[in-house]
């Protein structure tokens, strides 16, 4: 089993991920995105709108607990992976 907040922490550091629910669109569109990370509690429109073929990981935790693992100091509702780095966070 894979620990999202440390493949998370990894790929922050080492590769590329973008933050919110704006720029994870603008990555999913562009076809940037090689993952798509949402908290349990992100708003069901955007939900519907994911699509384009990215894998979509729905986190159990809230914004506030995502943003917490990611490392920020706020909540974070959707998050795009777009170089993994030297994470293995695709495998989830």
């Amino acid at each position: 089993m894979i620990d999202l907040g440390r493949a998370l922490k990894t790929a922050i550091s080492t590769g590329k991920v973008v933050f919110g629910e704006q720029q994870v669109v603008k990555a999913v569109k562009s076809g940037e995105a090689k993952m798509v990370i949402v908290s349990n509690n992100c708003p069901n429109e955007f939900l519907k709108s994911k699509g384009h073929g990215v894998p979509v990981h729905v986190y159990e935790g809230t914004n506030l607990e995502l943003g917490a693992i990611a490392g920020k100091p706020f909540s974070v509702s959707a998050l795009a992976v777009i170089d993994k780095g030297a994470s293995n966070i695709l495998s989830l």
